[in-house]
């Protein structure tokens, strides 16, 4: 038998949400019977699978110990946690990913990963300790590329990672970019509309400008800020959040990326001796309206990146 006293970031969960992401070796068949024939209590009484989690409540699980999980490595504690913060509180962070870092981990495993150190900076202060926690942990509301600085948002507690989840799925959230393009985009600012389509397979994307089967719409906006006919520095007001969309779309226009390996110029990039894409996540506004909640103090608020290594290198007089 294993007992589990519901916390802060427990409540609110349906019991057969809870259980799923704390026993994740139980089948979810076995689960609905357990809690049918009562080998599953809540407050030491019979419960619902649809019953709501509430704060100091106390569930009991009479299973067998093969499906509790051995107590894992916190592989967190081997990264650094080192991260430049650009904002936080009691609920969030906004911190600054650097070019190269990863954000989960990938393919290859890598542990050193954006969420890692967060983790590992919110476990040194106290603010996180995964023993304490059957279902939560701090958890990252929008991705980078590997390749792609700039703003990150970090859910410190549940609450607020559902409001964050919500708020990026309806768009509450204004993501602007900055990036460094080849040549003059013409005209100099406009909103720009075309199709995605994605190969999983090769983790690339394809642009059409009418609509074929599969594709999603993208829409970008754009602001050439500054230009030397060769090299463009743009704002990028990504209205659709699309794979790749930028570096796509504005390849797609014939001004792509600087530094792009995938939809770029070779040459060019050669030629400026550019090796990673000159693309950041430069600002954040928050536009929760009514769906803040507990976050409401964020509204209207909006929280910008340091200046763009690729800025300060070909565009220093731009302020």
């Amino acid at each position: 038998m294993k007992s589990y006293k519901i916390n802060r970031n427990d409540a609110g969960q349906r019991v057969d949400k809870f259980i799923t992401k704390a026993v994740p070796k139980l089948p979810q068949s076995l689960m609905y019977k357990y809690i049918r024939i009562k080998r599953i209590k809540l407050n030491h009484a019979r419960c619902e699978i649809s019953t709501r989690l509430n704060e100091g409540d106390i569930l009991e699980l009479y299973i067998n110990d093969e499906f509790f999980e051995e107590p894992s490595e916190n592989d967190f504690l081997l990264v650094s946690s080192k991260i430049e913060i650009v904002y936080e509180d009691e609920n969030l962070l906004i911190v600054d990913k650097p070019c190269g870092l990863v954000v989960h981990e990938d393919d290859e495993n890598t542990i050193d990963t954006l969420i890692n150190r967060i983790k590992k900076y919110l476990y040194e202060k106290g603010e996180y300790n995964p023993e304490e926690e059957a279902s939560f942990a701090p958890s990252l509301c929008n991705r980078l590329d590997r390749n792609t600085e700039g703003l990150v948002i970090c859910a410190k507690n549940a609450e607020s990672l559902r409001i964050l989840n919500l708020a990026v799925k309806e768009r509450r959230i204004r993501k602007k970019y900055l990036c460094t393009v080849i040549g003059e985009p013409m005209p100099t600012e406009a909103t720009i509309k075309a199709y995605l389509t994605k190969n999983e397979a090769e983790n690339t994307v394809r642009i059409y400008d009418k609509p074929v089967n599969s594709a999603k719409e993208i829409i970008t906006g754009y602001r050439v800020l500054s230009t030397n006919g060769d090299l463009s520095l743009c704002e990028i007001d990504l209205i659709t959040g699309r794979t790749h969309q930028i570096r796509a779309h504005m390849a797609h226009i014939g001004h792509p990326v600087l530094g792009d390996g995938k939809y770029g110029m070779g040459d060019i990039n050669r030629k400026y001796s550019v090796k990673t894409q000159a693309l950041q996540a430069h600002s954040l506004k928050f536009e929760l309206g009514d769906i803040s909640g507990s976050l409401a103090y964020l509204d209207g608020k909006e929280f910008v990146a340091k200046p763009a290594w690729f800025q300060e290198k070909f565009f220093p007089d731009y302020k």
